[in-house]
Order: structure tokens, then sequence, then C-alpha cells
């Protein structure tokens, strides 16, 4: 039987009729203990709801993403660096000068791939240092926070309070209870409004990072710095030059779609682990089932962010691609692209690369984003608990 009555955690149990199951009356604690003790939410008694702090999810979005930026940013130049074209002599020089000798057998094929881009990936990095400094390994930092914590923010914030929104909307008023519709219209909405509105911070970013210095032909850099880099693209390529790779953004929402549909999952079976342990009579809270929480909390922004970045990785390069600065004739000629759109750019890359194309720079990537996103969704969680609120 499906009941409509509003929640009431406190007096729902008091008034539960003698002759209901053992196995709904644990179920309905389960519930509410999952609801008031694993997210931590404040209800007092009567029917007043935890108090909602929208923009406690915008400033620990902004805290979270400055904070994962940071820590991984020299792979961040680095996966910006695998995914253009500029390195793919370089790579080739590598693979030629180590070419692993035939697999016995095709299941060592995997492994050894997977590590021969391990070694790829120090040795270019170690590179970047030797050659340019640790300076290079920061490079584009700047207009990186510049984008990030804006960016996180507006994202965990939309995604936060539209989740909130619609769930009220659809009189949905226990959080175990959402379905994963309302999870996955929530981070479609806020990926899409996230992209739109950092585009252009994430294209200068991008170019900054690709600019680099040739020495021994006497040219110096393109960009002298942030500003110089947006005053060239809306010179040479308009004010829509600024947006190049939106689609490819756009794309992209299915990446952050995926990752807080499964995260949202897992924090349930979380919730439901903690509440099983409430219930239990001989269970004694300890330290461990703290840290089997925040540890859960954190695997799971983790493993999730693996899966969807692996299934979604092409939309990063083509999105980087994208984003490359055009050639400029010195005679004032047109300007040269070599990627014009979303799907011209899969076909080349396809054509001239390969399904390897498509998948350049990702143990770079992986490295990057799968601890960043666990530092990032372990510091919104712990902010929004600082500020008193819930996710």
């Amino acid at each position: 039987m499906v009941f409509s009555a509003p929640s009431h955690s406190g007096s729902a149990q008091a008034h539960l009729p003698t002759t209901t199951s053992g196995n709904v009356t644990v179920q309905s604690r389960k519930i509410d203990e999952a609801t008031s003790g694993s997210e931590g939410a404040t209800v007092s008694q009567g029917s007043s709801k935890p108090k909602e702090k929208p923009l406690a999810h915008f400033i620990a979005g902004g805290i979270g993403g400055m904070t994962s930026a940071t820590l991984t940013s020299p792979l961040d130049v680095l996966k910006t660096r695998l995914q253009s074209d500029f390195y793919r002599s370089q790579l080739q020089a590598l693979r030629k000068a180590h070419a692993p000798p035939r697999p016995i057998s095709p299941l060592l094929a995997l492994p050894r791939s997977a590590v021969l881009h391990l070694t790829e990936t120090m040795q270019i990095l170690r590179s970047i240092y030797v050659h340019e400094g640790w300076r290079a390994l920061f490079k584009g930092l700047g207009p990186n926070l510049v984008g990030v914590v804006p960016a996180r923010a507006i994202n965990f914030s939309v995604y936060g309070n539209g989740k909130r929104i619609l769930g009220e909307y659809f009189h949905y008023t226990d959080v175990t209870e959402t379905p994963m519709g309302i999870h996955l219209t929530a981070a479609a909405i806020a990926g899409i409004v996230t992209g739109t509105v950092t585009n252009p911070i994430w294209l200068v970013k991008t170019r900054l990072q690709l600019d680099k210095s040739n020495a021994e032909s006497g040219k110096g850099r393109k960009y002298r710095n942030s500003w110089d880099c947006i005053k060239q693209t809306v010179r040479h390529e308009g004010i829509r030059g600024l947006y190049k790779g939106l689609s490819a953004s756009y794309l992209g929402v299915t990446e952050s779609t995926l990752q807080w549909v499964m995260y949202e999952q897992m924090k349930k079976l979380l919730a439901r682990r903690e509440a099983a342990r409430r219930v239990d009579p001989s269970h004694i809270h300890n330290i461990w089932d703290d840290v089997e929480m925040w540890g859960g909390r954190v695997g799971s922004a983790g493993m999730a962010k693996l899966v969807a970045a692996i299934a979604t990785y092409p939309h990063e390069v083509v999105r980087t691609r994208l984003r490359i600065a055009p050639k400029v004739p010195i005679g004032g000629g047109k300007v040269e692209m070599k990627y014009t759109g979303l799907v011209q750019c899969f076909k080349v890359v396809w054509k001239e690369e390969g399904l390897f194309g498509l998948y350049g720079g990702l143990t770079p990537h992986l490295l990057r984003v799968v601890p960043s996103a666990a530092i990032m969704f372990g510091m919104y969680e712990l902010i929004l608990r600082v500020l008193g609120t819930t996710s």
C-alpha cells in the first residue's frame, strides 16, 4: 500500500498499529534513521522539516572545487596537453623507442597497455618540469580557479537546491524515497547552466595551457596573460569565439549527470547500512562507524567519477580540440580553423588518429579527476555539515 500522509519522524512510529508486521516497522525505523542520522538532518518535534540553507550548497561547492583544483593542477596541465595534437610526435617517439614486444596472450595486452600509458604520463610530466620549470605544472591555475570556484559553486548549488525543489514539487518528503528521475533532472539542469556560464573561462584556461614558448624559432608566447587571450580571441573570432567547445560541454552534461545519479544511489546504500546498524540493539556506535560512513561517501564519489569519466571521455578530447587557438596568418588573412564543429571534430580525430585519439590523455585524466572528485565531494559534504545542513 502507498500512504500519502505527511512524514512526521517523531509521531509516525508512535501511532503505528500494533498489527504492523515486523519488517514494515523495521523498514520504517530504518528510513527515519537514514534521514535523521545518516543524512544528518535536524528534525524538530511535530511536522517541522530540516532547515534549508540554499546558499550553503554554493559555498560548499566553491570550497570543494578550489581545494581539488589546486591539489591536482599538474595533472590537469598534462591532461590538456595530451588531449591536444601538440604532443602526438613526442608520444610517437616514446613508443618507437620503447616498443613493447608482441604480447604472448591477449589477456596481457590490457595491463601492458595500462603500464605503457602510465609510463608515458610520468615521462611527459617530468619533461614539463625539466624543460619549463615547476611553474609550468601550475600553468593556467589562475583562470582554472576563477573557473572552478564559480563552476562548482553553481553546479552544486543548482543541483542541491534543484533536487530539493523538484522533490517538494512532486511531494517526495523523504530523501531516501526520492526517485532517480529527480536526481537525473537536477543534474542535467545543473550541468547545462554551469557549462553556459563558465565556458569562456575554460576556453582561456585551455589556450593558456597550450601556449608554449618556442625558443628555437625565436618566437615568444602568443598570449601575455588571460586578458590578452580574451582580447585576441574576440578580435580574431568575435564574441562567439569565447564559446568554442560549448556544444561539447553540453555533450559532457551526460558525464556529470551519470556521476550525480551513481553517487546518490551509492549514498542510499550507505544510508540503509547505517540504518540497519542503528536499529540493531546489540550494536554500539563507535568511531569506525563514522570512518566507514565518510570513507564510503568519498569512495562513492571517486567510483562514480571513474565510471562516468571512462564512459563519456571522448567529449573531453573534442572539447579541448575545439578550444585550441586558431592559426592567424601574419599578413592579416583569414583565420585558419582545423576544427570547426562538434561532428566535424569527431570525424577528423577518428580519421587521423582512430579510437586511440579519442581517448588521448585518459590516464592522467583519471589520475586527476578520480581523487579530485573524492576531495571535492568530501569537502562539499563536510562544509555542509559545518554549516548545519545536508546534501
